[in-house]
């Protein structure tokens, strides 16, 4: 590997584990402020949209964005904005810890919609992975009967299921955009929110710490798409989970918020599940690759423009997930 290859996948290991690390402070952000839940959405959303649409405008991008912006983007900004609602209002009614770790088994749900919806047949390592992982979130759910943090818990399946919606259309529509859709999500929920509370009513003092929320989330989103474009897939999902027991742990350390005993081990087994399919999925990938790169094909060696179709298409693949 040449050093500006090391040095690409370097910076894209970088920037997608500090996009993770800002993304777990989500709780914190939302629980360390009395504004209620309609309140945090408002102030996060309308400073994330101005920064992701100032983001399309200094990257001269807005224009494509506008242009390819279709059916599966609309319904990107319908599922975003219902899945931010639910996302944010979890947090005040239930723990850290239970959105993060339940928040980790979208993968599998995406695998399962994807197959009824598409048809698209999951491989045996993520079936195996999902049973694992629903049994994680089973047992997180769980420890929540009785408790009163059972909605907490259902907004927090609610968002996932949202989240695996958009990795479906994502999937199935690979040319769909992903900033213009993100920023027009936060922007459909602000009349909402401003109907269900009165955001001209937070404490002063806790705009700036929620406006910050909107600009580091805003910020960690362009970080991952970044990241994501100069590691494999594959690499960037692994590197992602870090999110999973970093959220609990800030959680504990800043909140003084202890997970129950059914929440980490629960949590336990949605982190390997993860962690184990992403590896797996990795190694087969890898496999392949060394595999064919050692096979001449028919027709001969590839050509070289032939090559770089490959790496285009790969490219737009890669930019598709951002």
């Amino acid at each position: 590997m040449t050093s500006l290859a090391t040095n690409q996948r370097n910076t894209g290991a970088l920037l997608v584990v500090l996009s993770a690390v800002v993304f777990s402070t989500a709780g914190i952000f939302t629980k360390s402020v009395t504004a209620d839940a309609w309140q945090v959405i408002f102030w996060r959303g309308l400073t994330a949209a101005a920064f992701t649409l100032f983001y399309l405008l200094l990257r001269g991008r807005l224009g494509s964005e506008i242009r390819a912006f279709g059916i599966p983007a609309l319904l990107v900004v319908g599922l975003g904005a219902a899945g931010s609602a639910a996302f944010v209002t979890s947090f005040k009614l239930t723990s850290v810890a239970n959105v993060a770790l339940i928040y980790g088994a979208a993968p599998f749900l995406a695998a399962g919609l994807s197959w009824a919806l598409t048809r698209e047949r999951p491989t045996r390592t993520v079936m195996i992975a999902s049973v694992a992982g629903f049994s994680g979130v089973a047992l997180i759910v769980s420890g929540s009967l009785g408790g009163g943090t059972l909605a907490g818990d259902a907004l927090a399946l609610f968002m996932t299921a949202m989240l695996a919606g958009i990795m479906v259309i994502y999937r199935r529509f690979p040319a769909t955009t992903a900033a213009l859709p993100a920023a027009l999500s936060s922007i459909v929920l602000l009349p909402i929110a401003a109907r269900f509370s009165d955001p001209m009513q937070t404490v002063l003092a806790e705009i700036p710490t929620l406006a910050a929320f909107g600009l580091v989330f805003a910020v960690a989103s362009v970080t991952l798409s970044e990241g994501a474009r100069r590691l494999p897939a594959a690499e960037t999902a692994l590197l992602s989970t870090l999110e999973l027991p970093l959220a609990p742990v800030l959680a504990l350390i800043i909140l003084s918020e202890a997970p129950p005993l059914t929440t980490v081990a629960g949590g336990l087994i949605v982190l390997i599940s993860v962690v184990w399919s992403q590896r797996r999925t990795s190694n087969v990938a890898t496999t392949r690759s060394h595999t064919s790169a050692t096979k001449t094909p028919p027709n001969g060696p590839i050509s070289a423009v032939s090559l770089r179709a490959t790496r285009e298409r790969d490219d737009n693949d890669s930019k598709s997930k951002d």
